[in-house]
């Protein structure tokens, strides 16, 4: 039985840790879970770019601050499924700790962001997209693995 290759598409995501508290921004404008509160900082890897160059770069562009790389510490890398509705539609999401940077988070694309603010994990705002409450619950709960998946049916 021949199946077709599946494409996976690589994105960073940058948890901003401050105690118990993680900073998140709420989208707006981007036409994709538009009124979710999310990591403040995330995107898609670039060609050719690593996906620790990834979110050093995202922080830079999103909130404004620098991250040394040796201070970005790996939290989880996530493969999430689309249920099979597209071979380009599976995720790996490699989920980063940052709890040093220098400068102050900010608002940098403001068309993109509607707001920004610490919450405490254990006490989360909705609507947040499904795959960044997974890795955030399980990390408050201390139960985060190192590799997860999500959306393939497991138990």
């Amino acid at each position: 039985m021949s199946q077709a290759l599946v494409q996976l598409v690589p994105a960073s995501y940058v948890v901003f840790l401050r105690g118990d508290q993680v900073l998140l921004q709420l989208r707006q404008n981007t036409g994709f879970l538009d009124g979710h509160w999310a990591c403040a900082a995330a995107g898609h890897v670039e060609a050719g770019e690593s996906a620790s160059a990834a979110a050093v770069r995202e922080a830079s562009e999103e909130m404004g601050v620098r991250i040394r790389p040796n201070d970005l510490l790996p939290l989880c890398t996530l493969h999430r499924s689309n249920s099979g509705r597209s071979p380009r539609g599976e995720r790996v999401d490699f989920f980063f700790r940052a709890t040093v940077w220098e400068g102050s988070a900010t608002i940098m694309e403001p068309d993109k962001c509607a707001d920004l603010q610490w919450f405490d994990l254990a006490r989360l705002p909705e609507p947040m997209p499904e795959h960044e409450r997974f890795v955030l619950d399980h990390l408050a709960a201390g139960t985060l693995p190192a590799i997860a998946s999500l959306g393939f049916g497991e138990g």
